[in-house]
This record gives C-alpha cells, sequence and structure tokens, in this order.
C-alpha cells in the first residue's frame, strides 16, 4: 500500500498511478478541464493568458492538457504551439506529424529483424587440385 501526500490540498491518499493527487483533487481538475474545453469553443479566439485567467487555471495546466493532446487548438488560434523536434506550428501535442512519423520509423527499424544474409556455396572447379598441409 503506497500512502502519499496529495501535491495540491495535502491530504492523505492511497496512490496507486498517475499525478500524486487525491482522487477528490482529480475530480476538480476535471471539472476545471470540461469548463475550459466549452470555454475554448466559445472562444476559439482566446489566448492561452484570458483562457487561464478565466477560468481559473494556471497555464502549465492548459500546456500540459495540450502536450496531452487533450485539448486541441484551431488553425486560426492566436495560440502558437510548436514541434519540439522541428519547430513547426501545430494545433495539439508534442510533435508535428511528420516528426512523429519518423520516430515511428525509426523505432519499426530498431527492432526490425535483420534477414540473414544468403550463404554463397564456394564454387567448385574441378580443373584444380587441392592439398592439405599437414
Amino acid at each position: 500500500m503506497d500512502v502519499r501526500t496529495c501535491r495540491k490540498c495535502g491530504r492523505l491518499f492511497n496512490y496507486l498511478s498517475g499525478p500524486p493527487v487525491c482522487s477528490a483533487c482529480r475530480d476538480e481538475m476535471e471539472k476545471k478541464f470540461t469548463t475550459v474545453k466549452e470555454y475554448i469553443r466559445e472562444n476559439p479566439g482566446a489566448s492561452m493568458k484570458e483562457i487561464a485567467e478565466e477560468n481559473d487555471v494556471p497555464q502549465q495546466q492548459l500546456q500540459q492538457w495540450v502536450r496531452e493532446e487533450r485539448l486541441e487548438f484551431t488553425e486560426d488560434s492566436p495560440i502558437q504551439m510548436s514541434c519540439e523536434k522541428c519547430g513547426t506550428r501545430i494545433r495539439t501535442g508534442r510533435f508535428c506529424e511528420a516528426c512523429k512519423s519518423k520516430m515511428a520509423d525509426g523505432l519499426n527499424n530498431a527492432f526490425r529483424k535483420e534477414e540473414p544474409k544468403p550463404v554463397e556455396k564456394p564454387k567448385k572447379d574441378g580443373n584444380h587440385m587441392r592439398f592439405l598441409n599437414k
């Protein structure tokens, strides 16, 4: 049994997995997430600062939801997120689609078994005599 102190409220709780917050704080954060999501739908041109202030959520939490791909912004949104690998503009997550596919290909190639090379049989040439030295 793993008992921890909640990072938000300081109460003790039985930790199972995920962020170290109690179930009450986790439920409260999910309610805020729903509120933020509705606010973004109603105000697609809002900035990150406006969203945070209007919904009483830290900007860091908003950025985490975007990195987790739980929030996505429209193409015309003033919020500028960029790919962590190449810097291109993205709407959600940490990486653009091109970088994601390159990383996936790299992982697939790393775990792909190499096919055995065919063994070449020595050519038999009847015109030569071979001797064994002892």
